[in-house]
């Protein structure tokens, strides 16, 4: 393997120590990290991600592909996606959860589970019979 290539395996994906510590300062300038439980987050990050499939909820394929276009639709986008994200964070920050680790870690474990030559261009499941198999042992 080669320095550089061991570099780039080496450096996070993602960092989101910054972002974790605002958002530890906003919560704690509100007095709000007593409201902060896991259940709480992942409740509100729910509803946050409710609030982004109810945007697209009624759009066609097409229309759904071009949303990022429309003015309206992408700032209603953009909103919602980033408070899925500030949720998120804030969730693995709670639980303690580095969530560089943990995506890096699945990326290696979905690697395995899907070979590329294997699953190219099938929507399938791992584990997921193909059309006509039985789906039986």
């Amino acid at each position: 393997m080669t320095e550089e290539a061991s570099a780039e395996q080496s450096a996070p994906l993602i960092d989101v120590t910054r972002l974790a510590a605002k958002l530890e300062q906003f919560a704690t300038e509100r007095d709000w990290t007593q409201f902060h439980s896991p259940k709480n987050l992942v409740m509100a990050l729910t509803g946050e991600v409710g609030e982004l499939n109810e945007i697209f909820q009624w759009m066609s394929e097409q229309a759904s592909k071009e949303a990022g276009r429309d003015a309206q639709t992408a700032k209603a986008i953009q909103d919602e996606l980033a408070d899925v994200l500030l949720y998120l964070v804030r969730l693995s920050s709670v639980l303690g959860v580095d969530l560089n680790a943990a995506v890096q870690q699945k990326l290696e474990a979905n690697a395995k589970r899907y070979p590329a030559d294997k699953v190219r261009g099938s929507s399938k499941k791992h584990g997921q019979p193909e059309s006509g198999e039985s789906g039986k042992n």
